[in-house]
C-alpha cells in the first residue's frame, strides 16, 4: 500500500523515474489481496483505480491486467455480471492487439462455467493452461488456472481430469509454497471427491478441513465460507442434516457480513435441493 500511495501521489512515478503507468500495478495487486481477505470496498477501490490509472496512461498492457484484477476481485465477491463485463473488456484488448494473457482467459473461461456455459468456458480455461500444464512450472497464477479448469471439468462431468488437474493446482502450490493457493486447490479437489464418489466422503472431508485450516491462517474470509458450504454438502451426502445445517448457517452468515450476496443466493437456491 506504501508503493501505491508513493506512485499515485503528485509527481511519485516521475520522481521514482517510472513510467506513469506503474502506479496501477500495486493498486491492482492490492485489491486482489484485499478481496481474498473479503475486504471488498477496498478491493473495488483499488481495482478501479488500477483500471483508471492504466487508461489514462494508455498502456494496454496494463490496462488489461487492471481489468483482470478487477474481474478477479467482482468473481471474488460473486459479482458474476461485474466480472463478465472486466473479463470481456480485457478479452476485447487481447483480440485487439493479438496477444495472449492466461489471466483474463481463465477468468472470462470461469465466469462462464460458473454460468453455465460450460461450450465456452473449457476452451479459454484449456488455453489458459497452455505450455504450463507441468506441476514443475512457476507461471504466475497457474495454481488458480488450474483449480478453476478442474471445477469446469467437474461440472462438464468429466470427473478423472478434474481430479488430475486438482491434484496438480494442490502439488504445485506446495511445491512453491503458495499458501493461499493451496488452500483454494485443496478445496477445489475435496469438491471434486465429494461429488465424483460417494465413497470420497472421509478424503473430501480431510481436505476440505485441511482448506479452511490454511484459509483461516491467512485470513481469507471468502474461502472460509466456502468451505463451510463444502462440508455442509459432506454431511447432507452421509445423513448427518443437522451438522449440514450449522455448516450452511455459518457460510450464510459470513456470506451476509463481507457482502457476497451473489455466492448467498447460490446457497439458498441448492438448499431446496437438499432438503
Amino acid at each position: 500500500m506504501e508503493t501505491a500511495q508513493a506512485l499515485t501521489e503528485e509527481g511519485g512515478a516521475r520522481r521514482a523515474e517510472l513510467p506513469r503507468f506503474f502506479a496501477a500495478w500495486p493498486r491492482a495487486w492490492a485489491g486482489l489481496v484485499f478481496s481474498h481477505l473479503g475486504r471488498f470496498t477496498q478491493a473495488i477501490e483499488h481495482a478501479n483505480q488500477a483500471v483508471t490509472i492504466a487508461e489514462s496512461a494508455d498502456h494496454a498492457h496494463t490496462v488489461i491486467e487492471s481489468y483482470g484484477a478487477l474481474g478477479g476481485v467482482s468473481l471474488e465477491q460473486g459479482d458474476l455480471a461485474s466480472a463478465l463485463r472486466a473479463f470481456e473488456n480485457g478479452m476485447t484488448l487481447i483480440r485487439r492487439r493479438n496477444v495472449a494473457d492466461p489471466n483474463i482467459l481463465s477468468g472470462l473461461g470461469y465466469v462462464y462455467a460458473l454460468s453455465g456455459r460450460l461450450a465456452e468456458a473449457l476452451p479459454l480455461l484449456e488455453a489458459s493452461i497452455v505450455g504450463e500444464a507441468s506441476i514443475s512450472a512457476m507461471g504466475l497464477g497457474l495454481t488458480v488456472r488450474l483449480s478453476r479448469l478442474a471445477e469446469a471439468y467437474l461440472l462438464a462431468g468429466r470427473n478423472a481430469e478434474a481430479a488430475d488437474r486438482a491434484r496438480s493446482a494442490v502439488d504445485l502450490a506446495r511445491k512453491h509454497k503458495e499458501r493461499a493457493n493451496e488452500a483454494l486447490a485443496l478445496r477445489a479437489l475435496a469438491e471434486i471427491m465429494a461429488r465424483s464418489d460417494p465413497s470420497n466422503a472421509e478424503f473430501a472431508l480431510q481436505h476440505y478441513e485441511a482448506s479452511l485450516e490454511l484459509a483461516q491462517g491467512i485470513g481469507m474470509r471468502p474461502l472460509i465460507a466456502h468451505g463451510h458450504v463444502g462440508l455442509g454438502k459432506v454431511y447432507t451426502r452421509a445423513g448427518k442434516l443437522q451438522h449440514a445445517a450449522e455448516q450452511y448457517a455459518l457460510a450464510a452468515t459470513m456470506y451476509r457480513e463481507l457482502g457476497m450476496s451473489g455466492w448467498l443466493v447460490r446457497l439458498e437456491q441448492a438448499l431446496p435441493e437438499r432438503g
